[in-house]
């Protein structure tokens, strides 16, 4: 419990940008619910690449506490919230709030123009205490872990989001690059679950044998192995129906190559640059191309089913607070396998 305390520890973004680093300050204000809010004691938070983006400049940021994988306890309640909500375990994740009025709502609220993130404009979950909408609570099944469930909130939403989106259906082939990594070997269950032939594409002997135990039905190493004949030679020479980018630049540029014609390419990496891919080739291969930050509460739902079940588990290193910064640095480097999460004192 907060009880009288006033301060709280938290992991402070100092000179956000390229030379930014993260101080563990034990004077961050704990904050009061509004009347439709919660204050939550957060016991662990996962560690996001979007975190780093945040964090380095590359994307805006306007708060000082980044993170949005968050599981805890609701411990304090605002005026209007139901006594019901008090001590259940909830997880606090990227999309604070959404207005529910515009007509973009009415689509996907995931994309709403009047969102607010948690770790982006609004305090995030790199802090022992936070407040969040009542409306913005995932409740977390018992009978998943803390530290199991913290991933799922962004990183494994983030892939169910991205497989529903791309359309494909049981059967149908899906490219997913990056595939042994902290989304991509999510996203191996999640399409192996949904009855998806992957052809995992990422480097390395260990990237292998994990993507292949997850449930890929093909590997192909893009330092050693000419990708694009591969898929072609398991596709029949189509072409896969999907490919999901995770990755960076280069995976965005080889995407249109490993689809066939009709299919159906999914942005879901953070790449600020144009894509490599002109509107003629769209038109004449009937090219679709989608974008998916996130998947909705409703894909949260279906995917916390999937985990309590054990078919989709991340694979998770559990650090301390204090290692915030050192884990931000591996991340940029990409030297992280699997997701990172923190405990929060």
């Amino acid at each position: 419990m907060a009880g009288d305390r006033s301060a709280q520890l938290g992991a402070w973004i100092d000179n956000p940008g390229p030379d930014a680093s993260i101080r563990i300050h034990n004077d961050i204000p704990i904050p009061e619910p509004g009347l439709y809010e919660v204050l939550i004691k957060i016991s662990c938070s996962g560690v996001c690449h979007s975190d780093v983006h945040n964090m380095l400049g590359y994307t805006p940021m306007s708060t000082d506490i980044g993170g949005h994988e968050g599981v805890g306890h609701v411990i304090k309640l605002g005026a209007s919230v139901p006594e019901a909500f008090l001590n259940k375990r909830v997880g606090v994740k990227w999309l604070h709030t959404y207005c529910n009025e515009c007509e973009i709502c009415k689509v996907d609220v995931t994309n709403c123009p009047n969102q607010h993130n948690s770790g982006r404009d609004m305090p995030g979950t790199f802090q022992q205490y936070t407040i969040s909408p009542i409306e913005g609570l995932t409740m977390i099944p018992q009978s998943l872990a803390d530290e199991v469930a913290a991933p799922l909130l962004c990183a494994g939403l983030t892939m169910y989001g991205s497989i529903v989106r791309s359309g494909l259906q049981a059967g149908e082939w899906l490219v997913l690059t990056g595939a042994g990594g902290g989304l991509g070997h999510l996203g191996v269950q999640i399409a192996r679950e949904k009855g998806l032939k992957v052809i995992a594409i990422d480097t390395g002997q260990k990237k292998k044998e994990l993507c292949m135990r997850l449930g890929a039905t093909a590997f192909l190493d893009f330092k050693h192995d000419n990708v694009e004949n591969g898929v072609k030679k398991l596709t029949r020479g189509y072409g896969a129906h999907g490919v999901i980018c995770t990755a960076g630049l280069a995976t965005y540029a080889q995407a249109p190559r490993l689809v066939r014609n009709c299919g159906t390419i999914v942005c879901v990496g953070l790449v600020t640059d144009n894509l490599p891919v002109s509107p003629f080739e769209l038109l004449n291969r009937g090219l679709k191309i989608v974008g998916s930050a996130v998947g909705t509460p409703k894909h949260l739902d279906e995917l916390l089913g999937l985990a309590v079940q054990g078919t989709v588990k991340p694979l998770v290193e559990v650090r301390e607070l204090g290692e915030l910064d050192e884990v931000m640095k591996s991340l940029a480097s990409y030297q992280v396998e699997g997701r990172i999460v923190v405990r929060i004192p």
